[in-house]
């Protein structure tokens, strides 16, 4: 087992913290919000909370990191970036250039984040994918507007009657079906892949907000292999390397690529083992790319399990000192006071299957929103 300090970058680094943990790597974080089980898996933090709002600032986060490093006991093997550098590829070619990346790195950010680019590819490649397109349809009905380089749904609005183009957007047809997504291992190395059930916690105007998955899921053999030659053929032309994610939407049984997260993603905490080997083979993949050795990742789990994100929906709330139940993390600390629609925390549960994981995280997070809610300290005034 390996004690290499490792550096850690997000919006949220509790779940790299706790899988780098799991593999033997003493993880340092920066990340926007320093929860409580976050600062208790790391080495050292740097809280930087105005990332979540405003994003990264190069200055502000280069600075962070080379405290943490300094601070280490070993000198770092790498950064690994997880949420909030979708929309910053610029950011992270600095970043490359002070830390080894451990990850995709700008180039591949690009192109899997370029509409253009990106849908002209998956036209190339005959993947099958919704319509898409950069100008405005004549019409706003029928259509979803995204923000390019955005995450967790809450950049995806349903069009109004007569949208207008902007240059950080693009538009997608709205269809039905079923969201699932592909997450895992890829690269030069080869690939380990589990499937997963995604679901939305709606808010006002943003009906797609990420609201959690499930897994490891079974599909019908013939999405599942399509999927796979998905992957298998977008990897090399995006140049993608380590933990990413690609989700679809499964119309009629057809998946259709909706888009490239080239990054770790939420799944991690859904796929992971006890040992963490997910972490240790995004490290060895990026790493070593070119060694004959295959990477080390665990079966997938006879049992399902589940996540789900708890939003500050009821209202603004100043967190209450209370004893946190071991099935939620992202823990914000007692006296943080979270705006309305805010995450709140994480709550986790395992299951038979992904409908009944699901069932259990449902009952869990409105356990955690009354524990959080029931108190008069929790209840955040204006006065």
């Amino acid at each position: 087992m390996s004690h290499d300090t490792i550096l850690i970058a997000a919006w949220s680094g509790r779940m790299l913290a706790a899988s780098a943990r799991r593999a033997g790597y003493c993880p340092l974080v920066a990340d926007a919000f320093g929860d409580s089980d976050t600062r208790d898996l790391v080495a050292a933090i740097e809280v930087l909370p105005q990332a979540f709002t405003e994003g990264f600032k190069a200055s502000t986060l280069i600075l962070a990191l080379d405290r943490l490093a300094a601070a280490a006991p070993t000198p770092p093997v790498g950064l690994v970036l997880g949420t909030g550098f979708e929309e910053c590829p610029k950011l992270v070619d600095e970043l490359a250039k002070r830390w080894r990346l451990i990850g995709c790195g700008a180039d591949a950010i690009t192109l899997a984040k370029s509409p253009d680019t990106f849908f002209g590819l998956l036209a190339e490649l005959g993947i099958p994918h919704p319509e898409t397109r950069l100008e405005a349809p004549p019409s706003g009905e029928g259509w979803l507007t995204r923000r390019i380089g955005g995450s967790g749904g809450t950049h995806i609005a349903v069009c109004r009657p007569h949208v207008a183009a902007h240059a950080d957007r693009y538009f997608q047809r709205r269809l039905t079906g079923e969201p699932v997504s592909i997450s895992g291992i890829v690269g030069r190395r080869g690939y380990g892949l589990g499937f997963t059930r995604q679901w939305v916690s709606p808010m006002p105007r943003r009906p797609y907000r990420w609201g959690g998955a499930a897994g490891p899921i079974a599909l019908d053999p013939d999405a599942e292999a399509r999927m796979i030659d998905t992957v298998v053929a977008l990897t090399p032309r995006l140049g993608l390397v380590g933990l990413v994610s690609f989700d679809f939407l499964l119309v009629n049984g057809e998946p259709l690529l909706l888009e490239v997260n080239p990054r770790p993603g939420a799944s991690l905490d859904v796929l992971d083992d006890a040992s963490g080997s997910l972490f240790r083979a995004h490290v060895e993949a990026c790493l070593a790319p070119d060694s004959s050795e295959p990477l080390a990742i665990a079966p997938p789990a006879d049992e399902t399990r589940a996540i789900a994100y708890v939003y500050a929906d009821p209202g603004p709330v100043r967190v209450p000192a209370i004893e946190w139940p071991d099935w939620a993390a992202d823990r914000p600390l007692a006296g943080t006071v979270l705006p309305q629609y805010a995450p709140l925390a994480t709550v986790i549960a395992n299951g038979r299957d992904s409908e009944n994981a699901l069932s259990i995280c449902r009952h869990r997070a409105q356990q955690l929103q009354q524990m959080i809610y029931g108190t008069s300290q929790g209840k955040e005034t204006n006065q």
